[in-house]
Formats: C-alpha cells, sequence, structure tokens
C-alpha cells in the first residue's frame, strides 16, 4: 500500500524525517509465536536496546545510485540520509540488507559510492541483486563485490537464531519482466532448508516480489510459488522485498511479505498508471516523504501490534 503524506514546502529536514515516520516508511517487525507484526519505526520503537537473544535489522532498497533524473537527481544525497537514520540505531540493530537495485547501469563508479555510503551505517550488511545490478558481465561485478562467496548471488546465513536466506530472482525474467529463480537455485533453496526446524524463523530477501503484485507490470516472480511451497512448513517467515518502490504488506498463512520504499524515487500503484517507472512530477519539497528504510524486529514473547493486510488491486 503507499503512505499518503502531508507537508508544507517550508519544512526542514528534520520535519521531512518526522513525516517519513507518520507516514510509515520505517517500520518495526516483531517475530513473536511465529506470527509476524508491525509498528511504525519512532517513538519509543526502538527506544530501548533489544533484550538478549532478540534480533533487530533494517532494510533499505532501490538506491539506483547514477539515476539523476526527476524527480531526484541526486540519489546519492538521499541514499546518505537513508543511511544517516540507519546509523543513528545502529546500537540496537544488528546489521543492514539491502534489497537489490543499488546502482542504475552496474557501472563500478555507481557500485563505489553505493559502498561507500552505505558503509556509513556501520552495520554487518547483505545484498541480493537487482535487475540494474546485473546488467553488465552478467552481473560478475555486483556479485563479486556484494555477495562475495556466492558467485550466482545467492546464499544463506544464520544470525541470532534466525535464518536469512538471499535469492536472486533478476536474471532470465519471463515475459512482461517477471522474476525468475530458475531450477538450480530452487534445488539449492530446498536443500538449504531441508532439515531445519519448523520453529525456526525465517528471512527471505530478493529483490522483485516472490507473490504477484501486479502481473501485468511485471511485479511477481515467475516461479515463487515453487520457492514458497518449501517455506510453508516454517511457524514464521518474512519474505522482504524491494523493486516496486512503495510500501505493500499481504500474509498467507505463517508467511509475511513485505515490500519497500526506494531511497531514490517513487513509483505508482500497481494499475495507477499506462506502467512503471519513476513518478517524475514528485514536488521537491514531497519527495522524500515518499522515500524510506524500513527496521525488522524479531522478539520473543508478547507483542501488541498490528499487522496490515493489504489486498492486490488494479
Amino acid at each position: 500500500m503507499t503512505g499518503q503524506t502531508e507537508d508544507s514546502a517550508g519544512e526542514n529536514r528534520r520535519g521531512f524525517l518526522k513525516c517519513m515516520l507518520w507516514a510509515g516508511t520505517g517500520v518495526v517487525w516483531t517475530v513473536s509465536g511465529g506470527v509476524p507484526r508491525s509498528a511504525l519505526l519512532g517513538g519509543g520503537a526502538m527506544a530501548a536496546t533489544p533484550a538478549g537473544g532478540d534480533l533487530t535489522f533494517v532494510q533499505i532498497s532501490d538506491s539506483h545510485i547514477g539515476f539523476a533524473k526527476a524527480p531526484n537527481t541526486d540519489t546519492a544525497a538521499t541514499l546518505k540520509e537513508a543511511v544517516d537514520r540507519v546509523a543513528e540505531i545502529r546500537e540496537n540493530a544488528s546489521l543492514l540488507v539491502h534489497t537489490g537495485d543499488v546502482s542504475q547501469l552496474s557501472r563500478p563508479a555507481q557500485f563505489d559510492t553505493a559502498e561507500q555510503i552505505i558503509r556509513g551505517a556501520g552495520l554487518e550488511t547483505h545484498y541480493v541483486p537487482g535487475e540494474h545490478d546485473v546488467l553488465d558481465d552478467d552481473g560478475k561485478s555486483f556479485f563479486a563485490r556484494f555477495t562475495k562467496g556466492a558467485a550466482r548471488g545467492y546464499y544463506s546465513f544464520d544470525r541470532q537464531g534466525v535464518h536469512f536466506v538471499g535469492l536472486n530472482n533478476v536474471q532470465n525474467l519471463k515475459s512482461g519482466g517477471l522474476g525468475n529463480l530458475g531450477d538450480d537455485q530452487l534445488a539449492w533453496l530446498k536443500k538449504d532448508l531441508s532439515g531445519r526446524s519448523a520453529s525456526q524463523p525465517v528471512v527471505v530477501l530478493a529483490h522483485i516480489p516472490l507473490w504477484t503484485v501486479y502481473q501485468d507490470w511485471g511485479w511477481g516472480t515467475d516461479d515463487g510459488a515453487q520457492a514458497l511451497s518449501y517455506l510453508k512448513r516454517f511457524g514464521s517467515v518474512t519474505v522482504l522485498n524491494g523493486h516496486i518502490h512503495q510500501v505493500m504488506q499481504k500474509v498467507e498463512g505463517n508467511v509475511a511479505f513485505h515490500t519497500a520504499r526506494s531511497t531514490a524515487f517513487p513509483q505508482p500503484a500497481p494499475g495507477a498508471a499506462s506502467g512503471p517507472g519513476p513518478i517524475k512530477d514528485v514536488p521537491p519539497e514531497k519527495l522524500r516523504s515518499a522515500l524510506g528504510v524500513t527496521s525488522v524486529r524479531q522478539v520473543r514473547g508478547s507483542a501488541q501490534l498490528a499487522i496490515v493486510d493489504t489486498p492486490l488491486g488494479a
């Protein structure tokens, strides 16, 4: 779903950030009893250091370094602003994830700029590729730099009892631009998950949504259902995506899906324009209210928070 905000041209940076919080651009996610829940980032949401064993991490996405057209001619500046926000809560966070489209054109200089800015968060960072990151040399430059040890861009790791899976669904795109995992990656995923306790929380990272947000625009993954079938037995699964540059949430059984805003530019709601792409007529004073970061927190015990279930609609 897209957040709606009202702000004036005279708001300063602090005002913009308050507006971003009100719009839900930062979200604290909790996983309690196998149920993912969310609340707005800000106020007391991150005031206390998580209890021992709990996990908090932050998601950013779609920085598109190298993009320099309306509505954002300085994507490096907006990425830095987002990273500065992340740095402010680094004491409460365990790691940072970037869900793809680090660059606009897969250029080394664009990767350099993004990497230098993101390093300022001071957090261990994990990446998955976006389609803009694999335009050159079949993504080898991106994989060598951002997914070291994972030559094809997919991998997994564990942190504080949570199993993270990073997927690559941006190569060999299907008709209409739908994402694709492919047989080899699906076989790897099945093997990676086999033998794991169904009670272990799982967080899946992928650029293009694994669920079909809007097929006409390629906002979905052609073989995503197969990947999700391997995850259904787990009590808590959170799937984090980018690509569509807006907040949309959905729950199917024990699987919660969340797409993130871009740090670069917004895109229209599904079916609200002739096609996907940057919304060019965003006034400069309103741009930051359409951009954001996401904070994700896994806690033990109960929580009085709500999750938003957004139905799909054209």
